[in-house]
């Protein structure tokens, strides 16, 4: 039989908010976030919390963590990410979606997290979570350094390209895998699997979920990750990152690249 697996958004479907901006505090004591650019990132959380994450909110939501990551050094976010990922990210993982990760591991399924935040921040939080892959956004760099730019932008059909670019590879039957997400951008996500899941919906994606006869589920109880015990990823299974490439025409995918988490 084929292989399956469950996809997982990250934002406000594992994590209770934006993954891309959990960070600021750590990362205005390193001293990369000017005190200015820490409330903004504050009302930049509050507006993706309070009101939704469609697409001209997520794009304002890229806009504004591309100036903002501008000529930050590298290895000193990754390293901040790491020294911080736990009592950042532990309290505001959903309890729910620990469970289901840990039915789906146990029923055979890979769990690959999907995000639009860029894979500094998603690969930890990935192997963090025991995920088997993760699809991230990839942020450009040269010399050691964020450009401003983005390679690669996981975001809204992009996200449905690169799972089945790796379905196809991997041998995934989409049909009996299952999806999990939040926004309505994610909707060609949901629709190219047999078992697609809304959590805690907008209000668009929760009209599109009746329509479509997809299960509504409401996440609401954050824990504390260190008192979970999730089962390891397969032991014949790599811990990947799948990135990709962005062409002059636009946000195309291109390449599914691997990269061990573990």
């Amino acid at each position: 039989m084929a292989r399956t697996a469950a996809f997982f958004d990250l934002d406000k479907t594992i994590i209770a908010k934006s993954s891309s901006l959990a960070f600021t505090r750590p990362f205005q004591a390193g001293g990369l976030i000017s005190r200015g650019a820490m409330l903004r990132s504050a009302y930049a959380q509050f507006v993706f919390l309070v009101g939704g994450a469609d697409h001209d909110q997520v794009e304002k939501m890229r806009q504004f963590m591309s100036q903002l990551v501008e000529g930050w050094d590298v290895a000193t976010v990754r390293e901040i990410v790491a020294d911080t990922l736990h009592n950042i990210v532990d309290p505001i993982v959903y309890d729910e979606a620990v469970d289901l990760i840990e039915e789906h591991r146990l029923a055979g399924r890979d769990v690959i997290v999907v995000s639009a935040s860029g894979s500094d921040v998603v690969e930890p939080i990935g192997r963090m979570l025991g995920a088997d892959r993760v699809i991230a956004s990839e942020l450009e760099i040269e010399d050691g350094h964020y450009t401003g730019g983005i390679a690669y932008y996981a975001f809204a059909e992009e996200k449905a390209r690169a799972i089945e670019a790796l379905a196809a590879e991997e041998g995934y039957d989409l049909a009996r895998s299952f999806a999990y997400s939040d926004s309505i951008t994610d909707q060609h996500m949901l629709g190219i699997v047999g078992h697609p899941h809304a959590v805690n919906p907008d209000k668009e994606l929760r009209r599109l979920a009746e329509e479509q006869g997809w299960p509504v589920l409401v996440f609401t109880r954050p824990v504390g990750l260190r008192s979970r015990a999730l089962p390891p990823p397969g032991p014949t299974l790599a811990a990947l990152a799948v990135t990709g490439a962005v062409t002059a025409a636009g946000v195309l995918w291109s390449q599914a690249r691997r990269r061990r988490l573990g």
